[in-house]
């Protein structure tokens, strides 16, 4: 059952293909943002994954989050969650980020809880 206050954490080096240059977010050798905001989903999502029914998964449908710090290659960073609201299948967390010299991004982060098997049919019936 996925309940308000569930905790995450992921921690992760960043390497050469995380850089902003490398993405094309910009110009320069630094953690990117894009990379930032998949750390925040990844967390989030392994939270909670351990509380869903089988066959059930998340995916997520809203990122509001600043990047306030760069962080230099090399550098470990890492994403602390916490669940702090359930409305049905949505599920709303608090998110920070941080490298070895503080903060670096923080805000809030939504997920849905889907069906893997008819969200996996909903989006294959684009394609006819």
């Amino acid at each position: 059952m996925v309940e308000i206050g569930i905790k995450g954490r992921l921690e992760q080096t960043v390497t050469p293909e995380m850089s902003a240059a490398r993405v094309g977010s910009g110009l320069v050798d630094v953690f990117a943002t894009p990379m930032m905001i998949a750390l925040v989903e990844k967390t989030c999502n392994e939270s909670v994954l351990p509380c869903l029914e089988d066959g059930q998964g998340t995916v997520g449908t809203l990122v509001n989050v600043s990047h306030t710090a760069a962080t230099p290659m090399g550098m470990r960073v890492w994403c602390e969650s916490e669940l702090v609201e359930v409305d049905r299948r949505r599920l709303v967390f608090k998110v920070k980020a941080f490298d070895e010299c503080g903060i670096i991004g923080e805000g809030i982060h939504e997920r849905f809880i889907i069906d893997t098997v008819k969200f996996e049919a909903k989006v294959q019936a684009k394609k006819k």
